[in-house]
């Protein structure tokens, strides 16, 4: 086997180029410098404390973030392909012979942008980004959480009821290795799905309840570009409804619009809403044991091809993301679910500028 030589690895990227090269139009099209300031604050180490500053530029470091929410990669993982695939070394501007980050350096850097909350800041900076590009909240938004999955806990029926309180177990405060693997943040819910027909062709009346652990992610989106514009994290059980009145509500969209299905239908909300200027068009519920009128079927059916569009954001995050909390605690779920928000804006911004023949 012949030694590899410089123009043997030009042809190679060459053809990985040809074949469609993801990170390579995330490179030409999304201006990842905009990141620098954000990144150099949030790692403005003052204390000294250990685990300082990476020897690693802050901007590829965050673009290794950028490879691991889009293919769900652990650290270990990042590591090894960072190594491995050609196009991850040219998307971070390494050659074969650099030093590349190992797994504990990725975890370090990740880890202090989580504790000082650096992902609303990144996350801004980027919907900055859009707003220059012309891409503008437009046409009114539309509001929808999904469920995100975390590691099943397994504790008992005590020590739940002490979470639920907000206290730390006793039996845990003195185990402080035990205590660093427990999530205390995630919660239990029931996550409803249409039941499957049976083999008799019928169709279950009631649907199926499935118990879920995790966390929830709570998005806005603009009607006209479908970008996330505001985002939360909370524990899985949280309601969807309240979260509305908790910063969701974009201000800066063009049109006051406000789409979303009746989980957010409250008096709370509507006036809410009608206070900030906005014009509901949230799904009305069926009336307690009574028929659904035959006008309301019509409203909602109509409002229910705008705010289906909000599913495809989540479909995209799961489903090319696998988005999922391998982490412990909301502040980590939080980084996690912010950093899918942004490479899901980045993959979206690169479609539209694809569109638009400006890729």
């Amino acid at each position: 086997m012949k030694q590899a030589g410089f123009f043997d690895v030009e042809e190679r990227l060459a053809r990985l180029s040809g074949l469609g090269d993801q990170l390579e139009a995330f490179s030409r099209t999304v201006d990842f410098e905009v990141f620098r300031p954000e990144l150099e604050k949030a790692l403005a180490y003052s204390d000294g404390s250990k685990g300082g500053r990476p020897p690693f530029d802050p901007v590829l470091m965050f673009k290794i973030l950028v490879i691991q929410t889009l293919n769900n990669l652990s650290d270990e993982r990042t590591e090894y392909l960072i190594n491995d695939r050609l196009s991850f070394m040219r998307f971070l501007g390494l050659g074969l012979s650099d030093r590349v980050p190992d797994a504990k350096t990725i975890w370090l850097f990740r880890e202090r942008l989580t504790q000082v909350g650096a992902i609303e800041g990144l996350f801004n900076r980027f919907d900055t980004t859009l707003r220059k590009a012309g891409y503008l909240p437009m046409s009114g938004q539309i509001l929808d959480a999904t469920l995100v999955a975390a590691p099943k806990q397994r504790n008992t029926n005590a020590e739940k009821a002490d979470l639920r309180a907000g206290r730390i177990p006793e039996d845990w405060q003195d185990k402080p290795s035990k205590l660093s693997h427990k999530d205390r943040h995630a919660r239990w819910t029931l996550k409803f799905t249409k039941a499957k027909r049976q083999d008799d062709g019928t169709i279950p009346s009631t649907d199926l309840a499935i118990p879920f652990f995790g966390y929830k992610s709570h998005v806005s989106i603009d009607r006209k570009f479908r970008f996330i514009r505001k985002w939360k994290t909370t524990d899985a059980a949280a309601s969807d409804g309240a979260r509305l009145r908790e910063g969701l509500l974009d201000k800066t969209n063009t049109a006051s619009s406000v789409w979303a299905d009746t989980a957010y239908r409250s008096k709370a909300n509507e006036d809410f809403m009608e206070k900030q200027g906005f014009v509901s068009k949230v799904h009305r519920k069926k009336p307690h044991l009574k028929p659904m009128p035959r006008h309301i079927q019509r409203s909602n059916a109509g409002k229910s091809v705008i705010r289906s569009r909000v599913e495809h954001v989540f479909a995209d995050q799961k489903s090319q993301m696998g988005l999922f909390v391998r982490t412990v605690g909301i502040t980590r779920a939080t980084m996690r679910i912010g950093l899918a928000n942004i490479v899901y804006n980045m993959r979206r911004f690169l479609f539209l500028e694809r569109l638009n023949g400006n890729a």
